[in-house]
């Protein structure tokens, strides 16, 4: 029963949902136009387009300010392997989200050309890691903002999930 004594956040618990808040906005575009057609009418999925870059630059810098405030309260020992299996996920989803934002430019787009596009994939895996890394993570001391995290990442992972299905029965159907 003391796995779910709601605990209260803190800081870095914030900045972290700030960040899944603002990738979840990122990825909202396609998705909002592919399962949701319906909105193409009101320019939400236009406007979300124009700033995806900028919002994901944000993302990832709430989200390694979450990271390093963390690393920092439980002094991480950059000699003991334990460590690493502790923050792997962490140090995985970081690691994306710094290549998806110092590639979130123009003149990465023309240098890297079809390759931009392959590597901002990324961002469908990353949104299953933080899927895990929120529920593993925070599972016996949640806080207040931890089921809104996982409703939130579950959702866009699940309307993910719905749109690709769209995709791909368009897709089969001109075959």
């Amino acid at each position: 029963m003391e796995n779910f004594i709601i605990n209260t956040p803190n800081f870095a618990s914030y900045l972290g949902f700030l960040a899944l808040f603002a990738y979840i906005i990122t990825l909202l575009p396609t998705i909002l136009r592919i399962v949701f057609p319906v909105t193409k009418k009101t320019n939400i999925p236009k406007i979300l387009l124009k700033y995806r870059r900028q919002i994901g630059v944000i993302s990832f810098l709430l989200g390694a300010a979450h990271g390093i405030l963390l690393f920092m309260k439980r002094s991480f020992d950059v000699f003991d392997l334990k460590s690493y299996l502790i923050y792997s996920q962490g140090i995985v989803i970081l690691t994306i989200f710094t290549l998806l934002a110092i590639t979130s430019n123009d003149w990465s787009v023309k240098k890297l050309k079809k390759n931009w596009r392959r590597m901002h994939q990324l961002t469908y895996i990353l949104m299953f890691l933080l899927m895990w890394h929120i529920s593993e993570k925070m599972f016996g001391h949640w806080t207040y903002i931890t089921p809104l995290g996982i409703i939130a990442s579950l959702s866009i992972t699940i309307l993910f999930l719905i749109r690709k299905w769209i995709e791909y029965k368009k897709n089969s159907l001109k075959v």
